[in-house]
């Protein structure tokens, strides 16, 4: 079992709830109050669960400016009350800062019982 400090079990909370408010304010029809507290509890769960440090220099990486722009100017903009136009960077930002990430969640939910035998769908896997 993996064993977690404090400040990341309290990380781990506030990304959580990051993300749940982040959902309830798109299903809320983009309910920009909402918005700006799962971005500002996202943000700052993701400092407390890996450090700091190690957040700016996994957004601040020189080849990946282009994303952590889009990802933080989407932030910004739902801040400042422009929530759909926020939240399309925001998604865009997110895919290109994670899109290294996504082959081994893909991989790993191929391994889950039910949803791995979905995935291996002659249609869904893709062609062999």
């Amino acid at each position: 079992m993996i064993s977690l400090t404090d400040s990341q079990k309290i990380g781990m909370g506030l990304t959580g709830f990051g993300v749940f408010f982040l959902f309830f304010g798109m299903i809320l029809f983009f309910d920009k109050a909402l918005l700006a507290i799962g971005n500002i509890l996202f943000v700052v769960g993701l400092a407390f669960v890996i450090g700091l440090e190690r957040t700016f220099r996994f957004f601040f990486q020189k080849h990946k400016m282009k994303a952590t722009s889009f990802f933080l100017g989407g932030v910004f903009v739902v801040l400042i009350g422009w929530p759909i136009i926020g939240v399309v960077l925001e998604f865009y930002g997110f895919f290109l800062l994670f899109r290294g990430f996504f082959p081994v969640v893909i991989g790993f939910i191929r391994r889950i019982p039910v949803l791995g035998s979905l995935l291996n769908l002659p249609f869904v896997s893709g062609p062999s």
